[in-house]
């Protein structure tokens, strides 16, 4: 017999704002029960030597140190812009809003 009734899954439903049709209820009870079970399995395993971890297989950082060097003025950034306006790069509107 099932953990999960079909009163339960329409309660749910209700909560979650889902419409289930009725002759579904059924079908989606059982679908949580195996679920509800999975975790309980899971849940009843001793986990007490196993590491905390956020992935599943060790991770190391592939970005480079930010280390500052030469970087362009700002007369030879807006060398090559088609337009400039008070020393910054001009572009075309895109909103009607001031």
């Amino acid at each position: 017999m099932s953990g999960i009734s079909q009163e339960d899954v329409a309660h749910l439903a209700r909560l979650a704002h889902i419409d289930i049709p009725a002759d579904q209820l059924g079908h989606y009870a059982k679908q949580l029960d195996a679920i509800l079970n999975a975790v309980a399995e899971v849940s009843s395993l001793d986990t007490a030597n196993v590491a905390a971890m956020s992935h599943p297989v060790p991770m190391t950082n592939v970005f480079r140190e930010d280390i500052p060097g030469v970087s362009l003025t700002a007369e030879q950034a807006l060398s090559g812009a088609p337009a400039v306006e008070d020393e910054r790069f001009r572009v075309p509107r895109i909103l009607d809003e001031e």
